[in-house]
């Protein structure tokens, strides 16, 4: 499978860039004097609009054909990438991370749509459990290969070297891609539901914008009025895509995917991952470094043993889904669970002098539990999607998980700092791990609801069931 390497790539550098950030925070502070909203921006402005353009990324592919989004979203995120490198105050930096943020949108919903579509049907499942290794990998790489740099000070760049490292591998990719991609014609009319993009986008503006600014600004009532004012604006672009699809239009959402209990339980899941993993990554970075003193490189190195544990065991975890079903995936979550027991126990035991071996223990247990996660995280929720439907299921697969991630990071984080503002780093961090924990027990209740539905939904085939998740 050559091409698959080369589309994971791009959506390895998406997720290295959401993540690398964490690290380089204070770097960037000193170096723009950059105050804390701007800093909780370039953060968050990546996701926020990122998570608006999924969908309608995700729609485009399915209309003006994937060869053709995946290429433009390589190259306007490489371009945007270097935007960033090149700011010279904090709007100019936060900027061009909502620019890349957007890009990312137009090429993300693509690889899962190439892989569910271009990729042998023998060969898909082994391509799911790579999508969501890849995702998982680049999220701990982020804060590793975002230490080295930072370390090293490549070419006297600093904190720019981080973004700038995007153009060789973007050019590369996009020079790859245009000689692997089959050219193919675009499913359907090219029709688009502009109404439906701007109520999606709108209504998730409205509810990211207050969950990312809220915080820093002390939640003024403006805040609380476009929380609340997301969840009927919601309600009518949903209500708009039922009545489009009714008369036969082709609406920015297909609502159907959610009749399908595979479908909507796999959602969950991916929830509720994203919403442990983005904020107690987030969490234990900002507590290593400004909390507890560690250096960039040295909060990096922390996460080496999850990074490469959960390489190691995802490898494995695709033959053992194969025998075991879903029960890897369980069994995956306990391990987790009791990684961040560890640290939890770790943070009230001994507060900031946590012994670095504990420490690495716990991190490794993560890498270990989260590799059997991740090769069904991506696959279960897609099982039984038509081609023709990828695109868009895709989309709403990944807005969904950037919600709940961002999400999670303004929900976890804010009671971090409402913590932390009254006993210090390591118990604002041990809250913090206490919430995860429950994050990942609900995943183990998910997964096994997943394992019956899964079953029934393949029942009347002869093949084995919970083999096609991985």
């Amino acid at each position: 499978m050559p091409l698959l390497p080369v589309i994971l790539a791009a959506f390895f550098m998406y997720g290295f860039d959401g993540n690398v950030v964490n690290v380089a925070l204070p770097a960037i502070q000193s170096d723009l004097g950059a105050g804390a909203a701007a800093l909780e921006l370039v953060v968050g402005g990546y996701v926020f609009s990122y998570a608006a353009g999924l969908v309608l990324g995700g729609r485009l592919g399915d209309l003006l054909g994937r060869r053709r989004m995946f290429l433009t979203g390589v190259a306007a995120f490489t371009l945007a990438s270097v935007l960033c490198g090149l700011a010279q105050s904090p709007v100019q930096l936060v900027l061009a991370r909502m620019l890349q943020g957007l890009t990312a949108a137009a090429m993300v919903p693509q690889v899962l749509a190439l892989i569910t579509t271009v990729i042998p049907g023998e060969q898909r499942p082994r391509a799911l459990a790579w999508f969501g290794v890849t995702g998982g990998l680049s999220g701990v790489c982020g804060q590793l290969l975002g230490g080295l740099l930072l370390g090293a000070d490549v070419l006297g760049l600093g904190w720019r070297a981080i973004f700038f490292i995007n153009l060789p591998v973007g050019l590369i990719v996009f020079a790859l891609a245009s000689a692997l991609l089959p050219r193919t014609t675009a499913n359907g009319r090219p029709a688009l539901d502009g109404i439906g993009a701007l109520g999606v986008s709108g209504s998730l503006a409205l509810a990211l914008v207050p969950l990312v600014l809220g915080r820093e600004e002390g939640w003024p009532v403006w805040t609380w009025v476009l929380l609340v004012s997301s969840v009927p604006a919601f309600w009518a672009a949903v209500m708009w895509e039922r009545r489009l699809a009714a008369r036969g239009g082709q609406p920015l959402l297909d609502l159907t995917l959610f009749h399908r209990k595979v479908f909507t339980i796999g959602m969950a899941i991916n929830a509720a991952f994203m919403a442990y993993f983005s904020s107690y990554i987030f969490v234990i970075s900002l507590t290593l470094q400004t909390g507890f003193g560690y250096s960039a490189l040295g909060a990096g190195l922390v996460f080496t043993p999850t990074a490469v544990l959960a390489m190691v065991t995802s490898l494995a975890g695709k033959r053992l889904i194969v025998k075991y079903g879903l029960r890897v995936m369980t069994a995956g979550a306990a391990i987790t669970g009791l990684s961040v027991l560890l640290v939890a126990v770790g943070l009230q035991a001994e507060g900031h002098r946590v012994a670095v071996p504990w420490l690495l223990t716990a991190m490794g247990l993560m890498g270990v539990g989260n590799g059997l996660i991740l090769p069904s995280l991506v696959g279960a929720p897609m099982t039984g999607i038509t081609p023709e439907r990828a695109g868009v299921a895709s989309g709403t697969l990944s807005t969904i998980q950037q919600f709940a991630g961002v999400t999670g990071v303004a929900v976890v984080g804010g009671i971090y700092f409402a913590v932390l503002d009254r006993d210090g780093y390591a118990t604002a961090a041990e809250v913090a791990a206490w919430i995860a924990l429950a994050l990942v027990l609900t995943m183990m209740v998910l997964t096994a609801r997943l394992a019956r539905a899964v079953v029934a939904q393949r029942r009347p085939s002869t093949d084995k069931p919970e083999a096609l998740v991985s």
